[in-house]
Parts: structure tokens; C-alpha cells; sequence
């Protein structure tokens, strides 16, 4: 059970960024499983069972871990300054997922859909077959103070929309989140429901997305 993160999880984050390497790690694991490990792996959990209860659908869990690929750290310490889990459900394809990221200075959490080349083009067609439905999405994410669309854009606009339209016609990548100091809210172990709560609000999102993601 979620019992709530610490400052002493957003100073141990700070530590670790300042003295990457093993012999400081080895030293401070058990401050590691104690203060970060095993509160992110209980969030992630509840969290997933709180969507599920709250959906009624089924999703996959995939809680990132601390220690880099080796293959791959050019030149940076072995172990990430953030965490991060990703929930998606059972019949999406491609990148489409929630997420939970967590720093030593924020937090955040969305919808996100990273999307390749004919998965741009496939989102692009079904704005222009769709766009009716996908601008009265657009503006109702524009009144909402919790979330905001983001995701890169194409430096070259594609095809000829304009205002909010071509705002999302033009994504690289597909995102809808937000982003948070670190503070008092990761301390409350009501965040699981505060989170898939805001997750079954992204739904409708979510439906429009998964177009991109046609095989």
C-alpha cells in the first residue's frame, strides 16, 4: 500500500545526481529502497488498481528501474536521476500509454503517444477525416487548468490547419500532461486515486490517439 513519498525521496534523488557512481549507491541502497524503490513500486501498483476498478479495463504495469543500460551511458553516471511507470491498456498498440515521472524537483503525470513517421501520417488522417471531433477535444483541453496538450511539433507545418487544428495536426508526438514541483502532493496515499482519476478524464483522448496506432 501507498503510503506516501518524502522530502527525504526528493534529497535522495539530489544525492544521487551529484554522486552517480556505484561505490555512493552501494552505500545509500538501503536509503534507496527504503525511500524511493519501494514507494514508487507501491504507487505504481495502486494506481493501476485504482483504473482498472474505476474502468473497468485491464492494463500493463511497467515501472522503469534505477540503474542505466550499460550499453548506453555516454559518458553519464550508471544509475537515472528519475523514476518513471507507464499503464497501458490491454488493446493498444504502439507507444500509446499513461505515465508517472518522478525527479528530485517534480512530478508529472499524462497520456502520451510517441508516435513514428506512419504513425504521424495515419494521426493526420483521421484529423482530416475527423476534424470536427478532434477540435471540440482540442478546446475542451484548452479550458482545463489541470492538463495541456504537448508533445514536439513539426518545425514545417503539414498541410494547411490553422488555429487550435493545426496545433494538433502538426505533432511529432502525441501528449497530454502536466507537471509539478515536488511537495506535499506526493506525501498524500490518496495520490493512487489522484492519479487514475486524472487518467479516466484523458479517455476521450485516449480514443483519439489510438487512430494513430492502427496496424
Amino acid at each position: 500500500m501507498f503510503e506516501g513519498f518524502s522530502e527525504e525521496t526528493s534529497q535522495f534523488l539530489w544525492d544521487l545526481a551529484f554522486h552517480n557512481e556505484k561505490p555512493w549507491f552501494d552505500e545509500h541502497k538501503e536509503q534507496y529502497i527504503r525511500v524511493l524503490k519501494t514507494p514508487f513500486q507501491h504507487l505504481a501498483e495502486d494506481t493501476k488498481a485504482a483504473l482498472e476498478s474505476a474502468t473497468g479495463d485491464e492494463y500493463d504495469l511497467h515501472v522503469s528501474r534505477i540503474y542505466r543500460d550499460a550499453r548506453r551511458l555516454f559518458g553519464r553516471g550508471p544509475y537515472k536521476d528519475h523514476l518513471w511507470f507507464s499503464l497501458r491498456r490491454r488493446d493498444w498498440n504502439g507507444d500509446l500509454c499513461f505515465y508517472f515521472t518522478l525527479s528530485a524537483s517534480s512530478y508529472g503525470y499524462g497520456l502520451g503517444g510517441w508516435m513514428r513517421a506512419h504513425e504521424a501520417e495515419n494521426w493526420r488522417r483521421f484529423v482530416d477525416a475527423n476534424g470536427a471531433e478532434v477540435e471540440r477535444l482540442a478546446r475542451r483541453l484548452s479550458r482545463r487548468k489541470d492538463f495541456a496538450l504537448g508533445g514536439e511539433s513539426y518545425k514545417r507545418p503539414k498541410g494547411d490547419k490553422s488555429g487550435i487544428l493545426g496545433e494538433w495536426y502538426n505533432k511529432r508526438d502525441l501528449e497530454i500532461g502536466c507537471q509539478h514541483d515536488f511537495g506535499e502532493a506526493l506525501f498524500d496515499t490518496a495520490l493512487p486515486e489522484k492519479l487514475a482519476e486524472g487518467y479516466g478524464s484523458l479517455l476521450p483522448y485516449a480514443r483519439l490517439f489510438a487512430h494513430a496506432y492502427t496496424e
